[in-house]
């Protein structure tokens, strides 16, 4: 037969649906708690109200991209203090290298959304069709009729309202939310809200009802990253082996070897949301959910067998038990060189954060001088230079600020269209002020190519003071 009549092998295998079986047990209560509370944050932040003062949004998290702000509660984010939110995502990225080091994928395990909301769809799917077996015969059933047409437009229809909540949730966090939810039921919001709600209904739909273990194993990129954040002493879901082989359908039970702890119930891939066999190692696959943990425990005991068979274990440990020897304790795993250095630079980013975020001023000021001319020699002799000072009020309420120049004596401050040295800015806004700075003729400035001076902008209801420095002009020897 030649190599052209030979039949194409697929790169690509079909999925096969994967129908988790119903599970009890800490680590599936645990992941319960996880996903109320984050589902719970998500959905109810942006109706939390936070009183700002008039004239400013009364919601506690807001993303104002209207105007440019950032709320979250008491702080308050402009567009120029951007480094504020390129540290959270630092922190974010070390804390995610934090966990992998020292639990493995337990991020993805508990609190990645893919798996909260796939959780959640996994949750309704039970709720309408039954538990594994149900939903495999049903899924097998070759035919439709009546009753699986009714099962299936009701998962659907409910699998589309979360989306849809999803979708609308993340809006609110861009506008009021009170107002955009009468907008949007009145048909009245912008088409930018509709068309963000679609799309986040549709993935939400699609990756937590159809996709679900495809978007962690071909999508993500994290499982591909997590083989260089874990090392032998990282905690993870294993098998230990050395006490569960050979297992009862085994080929050296066949033979007549004593049998390990293992009975070959397949409870733990059962129940696996990834449909991978723990048995076969740590894999690209696992998520670290720990629910086949609570599986094979629940058999342990049935059984009358010592639970732990499958376990959280570090590879080190699992070494040390087949070897009879003492593993380490759990700080030793987690307290080592990696962890602790991902734990300092965690640390310090933060405290950065908060440092800056407490000595920041609540105005800011930038000074441009004209250097067309550069300088001005009026009528008496005396020599003149002009500048554009921005001043950004981040007050809740108005502002007076004065401006005031140091380095030399003899330099008088002038502001353009103001009678004194104070302009009053309203609350969140930034005025353009133009100020001249004149020395008579014959003086150090005025004699000199160039003289650096301060520019002082005070807040005259408080003690807060900014300055800009800067180059004052004159005609030179």
């Amino acid at each position: 037969m030649s190599d052209s009549a030979q039949p194409q092998q697929s790169l690509y295998a079909a999925r096969e649906p994967i129908f988790p079986r119903r599970v009890s047990g800490k680590f599936r209560n645990l992941k319960w708690i996880v996903m109320a509370v984050t589902l719970g944050i998500y959905y109810v932040t942006p109706w939390i109200r936070w009183d700002r003062g008039p004239e400013l949004p009364d919601q506690a998290v807001l993303l104002d991209l209207a105007h440019r702000r950032f709320y979250f509660f008491w702080i308050e984010i402009w567009p120029h203090e951007f480094y504020f939110v390129a540290g959270l995502l630092i922190m974010a990225g070390l804390g995610l290298f934090l966990f992998t080091s020292a639990l493995g994928r337990v991020w993805c395990g508990y609190a990645c959304p893919q798996t909260v909301w796939t959780d959640l769809y996994i949750l309704v799917e039970r709720w309408i069709e039954g538990d594994r077996n149900a939903r495999l015969r049903l899924h097998r059933q070759t035919g439709w009729d009546l009753r699986k047409a009714r099962l299936r437009i009701t998962k659907w229809t409910l699998w589309l309202l979360i989306g849809l909540a999803t979708g609308g949730a993340w809006v609110f966090y861009f506008a009021d939310a009170p107002t955009l939810l009468r907008d949007l039921v009145t048909l009245q919001a912008h088409p930018i809200a509709y068309t963000t709600m679609a799309i986040l209904t549709g993935t939400t739909f699609l990756f937590g009802g159809f996709a679900r273990e495809q978007i962690c194993i071909y999508a993500c990129p994290w499982p591909r990253i997590q083989a260089a954040m874990m090392d032998e002493d990282t905690i993870t879901v294993g098998y230990r082996a050395w006490r569960g082989e050979p297992h009862k359908h085994s080929e050296e039970v066949k033979a007549g070897a004593e049998m390990g702890d293992c009975i070959d119930c397949m409870a733990c891939v059962n129940v696996c949301p990834m449909g991978i066999d723990i048995r076969d190692g740590q894999q690209l696959e696992c998520i670290t959910c720990a629910l086949c943990i609570d599986a094979c425990d629940d058999v342990m005991a049935k059984i009358g067998k010592p639970r732990g068979l499958i376990d959280y274990l570090a590879l080190s440990d699992e070494e040390a038990e087949r070897e009879h020897r003492t593993p380490k304790s759990v700080w030793r795993h987690i307290l080592r060189p990696r962890t602790i250095l991902y734990t300092v630079l965690w640390s310090l980013v933060g405290i950065g954060l908060v440092f800056a975020l407490f000595i920041r001023a609540p105005f800011d000021i930038t000074v441009a001088p004209l250097r067309n001319p550069t300088h001005v020699v009026m009528s008496d002799g005396s020599i003149r230079n002009t500048y554009d000072v921005r001043i950004r009020n981040k007050y809740g309420e108005d502002g007076t600020f004065r401006i005031v120049a140091s380095g030399h004596p003899a330099m008088i401050v002038d502001l353009e269209g103001v009678d004194g040295k104070t302009v009053t800015i309203a609350p969140q806004e930034m005025k353009l002020q133009r100020v001249y700075v004149t020395v008579p003729a014959g003086t150090g400035p005025a004699l000199a190519e160039r003289t650096d001076f301060r520019f002082w902008i005070e807040d005259v209801n408080s003690t807060a003071r900014e300055h800009k420095d800067t180059s004052f002009f004159g005609q030179g020897n």
